[in-house]
């Protein structure tokens, strides 16, 4: 933090993510309010998540031909834009399930675009020795947003709703609120004093450029794998995320703030995960710990799922969100690590690319979760998770090197 570059990218990556974790809570509950549906949460979800399949690849294309500073601050600026559009549609009485689907699908894509620079932004203006660390700190800005930002929306959508669990208005606010989150993001990034540097020729064919990226994954065993291990826990780790607002209501018989204490109480581990991370960047044996950290998840999601208690569930959320911060520092950490700078925005892409893949989770465990119930779709979850971790770390050679990973 006392790098002034980093400082100022950190405060902007911040503000982003207090608006993308207040409106989280904002389009979960006004979607499951008008639907009642799990099904219709995971088209949300899935809308959100589609660009990143579609678009990430052209995102590292941009990292590496673009200055990163100025398409960080545009997206943040057209997030801004669509937001407050949003909000009118929200204010006008007249919103409607599709209008989460085209929204979602716009915040995705801008995302995708955007966030393979902002993350190969960091080790530009960082010594290397302090990479860990740094992911570790945005690890930390993100989740003291999830601490805040969805307790924040909560409160704020039952206060101004009075009570009325049909009413809009609070929504209406809290997209306000998150459109002046994501300018603030704009106008804060654009203090960092370097451009990022321009790795490609902008003359050189994009096509091209996007399959030199899948080749250096390929031909690279210990990227390949810290990719695969980076997928597993959004394909049966991040249900809970998109299933939340129905355990809530359906299980534990909450409301809009019960919805917001969950979510920071997920964020309040993940802080503690975060930290963890950050004082430990000489960690040993680095890949044992990864691949362990994804089978604790997937057991806390089911003990989650297993439980229709307020405290029960608070206590066990947390843990998730420490096993999820600390999995997710530590793949991103070395992932940086073994990238060479030429490749670094695709790479980053490629691994945003492969998150998009998180609805081929979360439609299957949706199905059972309106069939079932959504107790039972969590345990499934969270034993799929473990289940899958170890087949991959026993029959992928290239998983089973990464263990051992110093």
């Amino acid at each position: 933090m006392a790098v002034p570059n980093f400082r100022w990218l950190w405060i902007g990556s911040l503000g982003s993510s207090f608006a993308m974790n207040m409106q989280i809570i904002a389009r979960g509950w006004l979607v499951y309010a008008l639907t009642s549906s799990a099904i219709d949460l995971a088209w949300v979800t899935l809308s959100f998540m589609l660009p990143s399949v579609i678009f990430s690849l052209y995102g590292g294309v941009l990292a590496d031909r673009l200055p990163k500073r100025r398409v960080i601050a545009w997206a943040q600026m057209l997030n801004c834009a669509a937001t407050m559009v949003m909000a009118l549609i929200i204010f006008s009485g007249n919103v409607t399930f599709w209008d989460f689907i085209w929204f979602g699908f716009f915040n995705g894509t801008v995302l995708a675009l955007s966030m393979p620079a902002r993350q190969a932004f960091v080790p530009e203006i960082i010594p290397e020795r302090l990479i860990f660390t740094a992911m570790a700190l945005n690890t930390t800005g993100w989740n003291l947003s999830r601490i805040i930002g969805p307790a924040l929306a909560g409160l704020l959508i039952a206060w101004l709703a009075g009570g009325d669990k049909t009413s809009t208005y609070g929504v209406g606010i809290v997209y306000l609120v998150i459109a002046s989150l994501y300018l603030f993001s704009a106008l804060t990034v654009l203090k960092v004093d370097r451009p990022g540097k321009v790795q490609r020729n902008r003359d050189t064919d994009s096509w091209s450029d996007m399959q030199e990226g899948l080749r250096y994954v390929m031909e690279h065993p210990r990227v390949f794998a810290l990719i695969v291990l980076s997928i597993l826990p959004f394909l049966f780790g991040m249900p809970l995320n998109t299933l939340l607002p129905a355990f809530n209501q359906d299980v534990l018989q909450g409301h809009a703030d019960d919805l917001g204490y969950l979510i920071s109480a997920m964020g309040g581990g993940a802080i503690i995960g975060s930290l963890l991370m950050a004082t430990m960047g000489d960690l040993r044996n680095k890949g044992f710990w990864l691949i362990a950290s994804c089978l604790g998840w997937g057991a806390v999601t089911a003990v989650f799922g297993a439980f229709a208690v307020h405290w029960a569930a608070l206590a066990s959320i947390a843990l998730i969100g420490m096993l999820s911060s600390w999995n997710m520092s530590l793949n991103r950490g070395m992932l940086q690590m073994q990238v060479e700078d030429h490749m670094r925005g695709r790479i980053m892409s490629i691994d945003m690319m492969s998150h998009g893949l998180m609805p081929l989770g979360v439609f299957p465990i949706s199905l059972i979760a309106e069939y079932y119930g959504v107790g039972v779709a969590l345990v499934t979850s969270g034993f799929a998770l473990i289940v899958i971790t170890l087949l991959v770390a026993l029959f992928m050679p290239s998983v089973r090197g990464t263990l051992r990973a110093d």
